[in-house]
């Protein structure tokens, strides 16, 4: 009913982007990877940090990343783009592609084995100006409506860690703010970045101050690949060591203190 993947098939030599040592994959890996013989990557245009652009055109880290990885294992690369994460985290067992680029949360790795994060952002709360919530601990109570893309690793972090707020989801992370000026709402919760972002632009909401969750943003695929698992996590720590997250970030406009250590 909401799913609608854009499939972007670019058949490149992703040459451009090996900026690290090779690591020549062994047929194992290589069908743990790219069993079809192009490194399909799930994009998440719903998160501006990792992707940018539409879906005939997606770039940022994650773009940068998955041509890297292409171009290490010898293949060409697709991108499949989805507009929120949950759509991604909620068809990793259908086949359609072969990584992703989501935020670690143990109820996606029941489906996905994650790399350590290469990314680490904020959870931040949105609210009118004139709200008397003045700090994340405060949205907490009964009577306060907190907006979510759902699926999100905020929406999977507050469904734990809320007791008293009521949360309510939309399709993807941008209608959940839409539906937050809509509709009233006390909060809506999101990255930090396009929430700041937002708060910057309309003088009638702010930011409570702090955030409240660590967003620990890493690459994954489906589980029961454990060649492609290893291969994967020692990927993405020879691309954070030489310094390909950071430069990602850097080209895409966003802050390369982002990247996790």
């Amino acid at each position: 009913m909401w799913i609608r993947a854009a499939l972007l098939l670019l058949l490149l030599p992703a040459a451009a982007h090996a900026e690290t040592r090779p690591m020549a994959p062994d047929p194992t890996v290589l069908h743990d990877l790219a069993p079809t013989g192009t490194l399909r990557a799930a994009i998440n245009l719903g998160n501006p940090v990792l992707a940018q652009g539409g879906p005939d055109g997606p770039a940022g880290v994650s773009v940068d990343l998955a041509r890297a990885l292409a171009a290490r294992l010898g293949v060409p690369v697709a991108f499949i783009t989805y507009p929120g994460a949950g759509a991604v985290s909620g068809s990793a067992g259908s086949g359609t592609w072969d990584i992703c680029f989501l935020a670690i949360d143990p109820k996606r790795a029941e489906g996905i084995s994650f790399t350590e994060p290469y990314v680490l952002i904020a959870g931040s709360y949105l609210v009118p100006a004139a709200s008397p919530l003045r700090s994340p601990e405060a949205v907490d109570r009964d009577g306060v409506r907190v907006s979510v893309g759902r699926g999100s690793a905020y929406d999977l972090f507050l469904t734990r860690a809320l007791t008293h707020a009521t949360l309510v989801r939309a399709p993807t992370s941008a209608e959940a703010v839409t539906a937050f000026a809509r509709d009233g709402l006390e909060v809506a919760a999101g990255v930090h970045q396009p929430l700041a972002a937002y708060a910057a632009a309309y003088p009638e909401v702010r930011l409570l101050p702090g955030h409240f969750m660590e967003i620990p943003q890493a690459m994954g695929l489906p589980v029961g690949r454990a060649a492609g698992a290893a291969y994967l996590a020692a990927f993405i720590a020879q691309a954070k060591r030489d310094g390909l997250v950071r430069r990602g970030l850097e080209a895409s406009g966003q802050d390369p203190e982002l990247a996790a250590p």
